[in-house]
């Protein structure tokens, strides 16, 4: 099996790939260039199975590009769109328009640039699956006080997902999304000392469910938006 990573030398990305290697699978990490380090040093630890892939920048264009290349080397069975980002701190109306579109820009169209890619060659395969990952704010969005445009990026990549998913149901391909809550990173640590680690939820956890939607294992489950709260 052939798996593609985006957002792959993040806290989440790097805990998939690590699980899929693990279970036998070709990963290709996929990153912003500025990320590059991050991202050969992973491809070292996991060896053969891996390679990696860089952004320029995140555009339509180039995600085409990165997974047209990919593709060139061997078929992308399934994939898991991992990349984004969180601003927020403020309430909507002290939330700057920067802030906002930087949110959409990182956590919706991120998602549209690679389904945009991805899709047309698992449709003509009849196979494929891809998880998208969203947020608890999806489902309970009062949780994202202060969080407003994160909380709505995030609802419409949920939304994106579970539209597409009902696109390509006939063609053997599946979409599903997982709304993690706080994830235990090394960032969210810092950023939140004197809080309860142990109530967040684990990247090897979440991971486990990703590559769960994303094997054979979940062939009979497409447009599903899974709960991944720990205990937070």
């Amino acid at each position: 099996m052939s798996f593609l990573v985006t957002g792959a030398s993040g806290a989440l990305g790097s805990a998939l790939a690590r699980t899929l290697v693990a279970r036998g699978a070709a990963v290709t990490l996929l990153d912003r260039a500025q990320s590059h380090e991050r991202v050969e040093a992973l491809r070292a630890e996991l060896g053969e199975r891996a390679a990696a892939e860089a952004l320029e920048a995140p555009t339509v264009e180039a995600y085409a590009a990165a997974i047209a290349r990919v593709e060139a080397r061997a078929p992308i069975e399934g994939a898991a769109l991992i990349a984004g980002g969180w601003a927020g701190g403020a309430p909507l109306h002290e939330t700057d328009l920067e802030v906002y579109e930087s949110m959409v820009h990182a956590n919706l169209d991120t998602v549209y640039f690679a389904l945009h890619a991805l899709l047309p060659a698992m449709v003509a395969r009849k196979r494929g699956s891809i998880v998208v990952v969203g947020s608890r704010n999806v489902e309970r969005p009062w949780t994202g006080t202060r969080s407003a445009a994160y909380t709505a990026s995030k609802a419409g990549a949920v939304a994106m997902a579970q539209a597409a998913a009902a696109e390509v149901l006939e063609h053997g391909v599946r979409i599903n999304a997982i709304l993690p809550s706080t994830m235990d990173t090394p960032q969210n640590r810092a950023g939140m000392p004197k809080a309860d680690f142990s109530r967040w939820v684990a990247t090897s956890s979440a991971a486990g469910v990703i590559a769960f939607l994303l094997s054979e294992d979940a062939r009979d489950v497409s447009g599903a938006a899974i709960p991944v709260y720990g205990r937070a």
